[in-house]
């Protein structure tokens, strides 16, 4: 099972301010268990919503809207993508995380399950995603 680790924003990482050495090497150590343990898939980062835009979608009609973001508890600050047994055990590897903005920040990791394949009733339209997933799978190992 596939589950992302969601690092909310706060006020500090909207305004773009770097993490502490500190923080950047207790979050390393961290990052090297989920690679040790094998359920690490990818982790980044995100910079401030003010470098960002969102496509607004009304009547089928997208309209770009330029950040910043008003809402900081809303917006994500960085990520994990794990791939456990259960979503006790990706609860677990998030209770695990250092204090994502340091020891005396509020920080919150949300954790949500992706979709997969299986999960959907066979049709054309999930073929061809499993085909396409597939064809991603080839591009990736070629491009290394």
């Amino acid at each position: 099972m596939r589950f992302m680790m969601i690092v909310k924003a706060n006020k500090d990482s909207e305004a773009g301010k770097m993490p502490s050495n500190e923080l950047l090497s207790a979050m390393g150590k961290y990052n090297e268990e989920l690679m040790k343990a094998g359920v690490l898939v990818d982790l980044s980062g995100l910079h401030a919503s003010s470098k960002g835009a969102r496509v607004k979608f009304s009547g089928g009609k997208p309209t770009v809207i330029d950040g910043p973001f008003a809402e900081t508890k809303e917006l994500i600050a960085g990520y994990w993508i794990i791939n456990v047994k259960s979503k006790a055990e990706a609860i677990e590897w998030a209770k695990r995380v250092p204090a994502p903005h340091g020891k005396n920040q509020e920080g919150e990791i949300e954790i949500r399950q992706f979709f997969e394949m299986e999960d959907f009733a066979p049709s054309n339209a999930v073929d061809r995603a499993k085909e396409l997933g597939k064809e991603l799978a080839k591009s990736k190992k070629q491009s290394r």
